[in-house]
């Protein structure tokens, strides 16, 4: 059985109502929620404005730039409405602060940019809050059940010291939707589908919505769960054809595809249909990686989520973690050293947030120089997301998102986990 091969859904009239669903199942709307129900139709529009990020100095610190590995002593960081307008070593820097701005001082302390998570499930606000406290400043969403991550893509526009700056993907497109189908009336269509989301009329329908519903992203499935000790997570769901299908609609819309990926076929299908970003991973071989390398794919490894298994409750899941760990970090040197950029992504979700910082440590772990961990989740990941010119560093026009620590990165990376001081565009926020 097919879906009827009617015209995408509409984003402009129904997108305003799909965010107000999902800011409330996120808890967004209390967040948001500055104006009385009477409030007039101007008040409504001033708060689909976005939020002025806020002015702040940090000084006394060593400044670590992840692009070029400099590290400057005594460094100063300006910034103004929530953007670097200077950053350097005190007494060179062509910029004055404002009187009046505040000031973080971080002496005998090193200043980073704030980490980017490639790979997060955030389904409600305080998930957003506490992702952004344990030091991800920007993010690209893993997918969400009722499009959670778009309203907290506004919400981080609006409030940005609330939640990371976040690519929303939407969605799911996967076999069983399961209670997703209840996103949107949109998709009421594939309740008929005996085989589920499989035919090209379903995949296409499914990526559609997410577009017209203003997914920044699309993410699908290549194999089964790992997470789930029922599922074995080397059969694959979806074949060549199928992904490619996907890729093709997302690229209609002008967007990219993440893919849930563990065994080598499924990885090189997936590669080879035409994805952003390989996703897992774990089987990965050498033959894929080179044609990832040739691509310019990215490999989100997700090994907190990984060695998260290996202590499950569940005999089988604890395992499989043990098992697949090993063989993922094998994977992760063998693309560093072939060349395939990667990033990183913690995979949190269930409303637990790991820190963006243990990414880095278990990437330094595979093999990786601390340098080129620490880029894994700056300037890498910066990139993989569209946000080159925005995440990553401090440098002048980037944004003020920083992370302050109590020791050298570059020889103790646990301190990523640990961080001292957040600051999101411009606001100084507590540490976890």
């Amino acid at each position: 059985m097919c879906v009827d091969n009617t015209p995408p859904p509409p984003g402009r009239l129904t997108r305003r109502g799909v965010l107000a669903g999902a800011a409330a199942l996120a808890g967004t709307s209390a967040v948001l929620a500055g104006a009385a129900p009477e409030a007039s139709a101007t008040s409504a529009a001033s708060l689909g404005s976005p939020g002025r990020g806020g002015d702040l100095v940090v000084e006394g610190g060593r400044l670590l730039d992840p692009l070029t590995g400099e590290v400057t002593e005594d460094a100063v960081v300006v910034i103004i409405g929530g953007v670097v307008r200077a950053a350097g070593p005190r007494g060179r820097l062509g910029t004055r602060a404002p009187s009046g701005v505040p000031v973080l001082r971080a002496h005998g302390q090193w200043i980073l940019p704030g980490l980017v998570d490639a790979h997060i499930h955030l389904n409600t606000a305080a998930e957003a809050r506490d992702a952004v406290l344990k030091g991800a400043t920007s993010a690209r969403s893993g997918s969400t059940n009722f499009y959670q991550d778009v309203a907290v893509r506004e919400l981080a526009r609006q409030a940005p010291e609330r939640a990371p700056r976040l690519r929303a993907a939407g969605i799911f497109v996967t076999p069983d939707l399961g209670d997703t189908i209840l996103a949107d009336p949109d998709l009421a269509p594939l309740a008929r589908l005996r085989e589920g989301v499989r035919s090209t009329e379903a995949l296409r329908r499914v990526v559609e919505v997410n577009l017209a519903r203003g997914a920044d992203t699309i993410k699908t499935r290549v194999n089964e769960r790992a997470g789930l000790p029922e599922q074995d997570p080397l059969v694959q769901v979806y074949d060549h054809e199928q992904l490619s299908t996907i890729v093709a609609a997302a690229r209609r819309g002008g967007k990219g595809v993440l893919c849930h990926s563990y065994s080598e076929k499924g990885c090189h299908d997936a590669v080879t249909a035409g994805i952003r970003s390989l996703e897992h991973g774990a089987f990965v071989g050498e033959h894929t990686l080179r044609e990832m390398r040739r691509r310019g794919t990215y490999f989100t490894p997700t090994l907190t989520a990984i060695a998260g298994l290996a202590e499950s409750s569940d005999p089988v899941l604890a395992e499989r973690g043990r098992t697949y760990l090993p063989v993922l970090k094998r994977a992760v040197l063998a693309a560093h050293e072939l060349g395939v950029p990667l990033a990183a992504g913690t995979d949190s979700s269930g409303g637990t947030v790991d820190p963006i910082g243990r990414e880095v440590e278990l990437m330094h772990a595979a093999g990786l120089p601390a340098l080129d961990a620490i880029r894994t989740a700056t300037t890498g990941a910066a990139k993989l997301l569209g946000f080159d010119s925005t995440a990553g560093r401090l440098a002048r026009g980037f944004a003020g998102d920083v992370l302050v620590v109590d020791g050298d990165p570059l020889a103790d990376l646990g301190v990523l986990s640990r961080p001292a001081r957040v600051v999101r565009a411009g606001f100084s926020v507590p540490a976890a």
